[in-house]
């Protein structure tokens, strides 16, 4: 059974990044939901270990690009080079043309280099010396990106922020998580990830996530939580009719991981938080205060109020 190799990715992964399984999830409810991801956390995480992670066990065409203050969009969409003996320009392709791309510390990048992505992000394509050029299918981009208070790093604008259907943290890991993973480092046996699925095991499996069904009552949900963002004044910024469609794809894609192909309230309130809070944009620079804002909207709204 198809789904069955889902929970074979899930177990595969959290193998590898352990005591992770919600955001493992949360992870691979972004890619399912065909979205980019962002991962923001302190170095050392396993921002990077869990997005190699994903690319092995979903079988993905995998590239990094680190981040740096002197990285031209050149270096990440690619160049035309003369070709002496045809005498042509021949287009190399930069590494942005993979299915899964890891944007490495994005927010250490110039603005400029950063406002590069936005096209392949939206589009799925890019556009050089005025040719367009589509991007491999699927595509995704997971950036990571370090806190705010660190040096040498400038902020994400709103327009690009709003790119990403979902933003997640990892944490540290527990004691007894961390003690397993000291173990697993010091032994002799590694652990081994291999793909679970080919590329069009996946694409069945993203079409299978959108035909989740959604009845009105959970569609009203979703409105009245949007709608609350709009009208109070206690957010910087409310949700975008884009944030309401990401909502309903990440609440999908949330449903059908835990088996279900219809949507109950609890998925909503799954992902809520991975979905808004990058959008919501709190005045607060507090790093450790994910989570509040779209709090405050789950406890305003009753999910079976009319």
């Amino acid at each position: 059974m198809l789904h069955n190799k889902l929970d074979m990715a899930i177990e595969q992964s959290c193998q590898v990044l352990i005591g992770k399984q919600q955001q493992v999830k949360l992870a691979l409810t972004c890619l399912l939901a065909n979205g980019h991801l962002l991962i923001e956390d302190l170095p050392g995480m396993g921002k990077t270990t869990l997005s190699h992670t994903l690319a092995k066990v979903l079988g993905l065409e995998y590239s990094r690009i680190q981040f740096t203050s002197d990285l031209l969009p050149a270096d990440m969409l690619g160049i035309n080079i003369f070709d002496n003996n045809e005498q042509t320009f021949r287009f190399h392709p930069g590494p942005i043309f993979n299915q899964l791309v890891l944007a490495d510390e994005i927010n250490r990048a110039s603005p400029k280099t950063q406002s590069a992505l936005l096209e392949a992000m939206e589009e799925r394509q890019v556009s050089l010396d005025g040719k367009t050029r589509p991007l491999p299918s699927p595509f995704f981009v997971i950036g990571t990106q370090n806190p705010m208070h660190q040096s040498g790093t400038y902020p994400l604008p709103e327009s690009q922020l709003d790119r990403f259907l979902m933003r997640i943290q990892l944490g540290y890991p527990d004691k007894e998580a961390e003690k397993s993973m000291l173990k697993t480092q010091l032994g002799s046996v590694q652990h081994e990830v291999k793909a679970v699925m080919d590329i069009a095991q996946f694409i069945e499996l993203q079409n299978e996530a959108c035909k989740v069904h959604a009845s009105d009552e959970l569609l009203n949900y979703i409105l009245r939580l949007v709608t609350f963002s709009r009208e109070s004044n206690q957010f910087a910024n409310p949700l975008s009719p884009r944030a309401t469609k990401a909502l309903l794809s990440s609440a999908k894609a949330s449903a059908f991981i835990n088996n279900r192909d219809f949507l109950i309230p609890e998925d909503v309130q799954a992902i809520l938080p991975a979905v808004a809070e990058h959008r919501l944009r709190s005045a607060s620079s507090d790093f450790s205060a994910q989570g509040s804002l779209s709090k405050l909207l789950l406890e305003a709204i009753d999910p079976i109020a009319a």
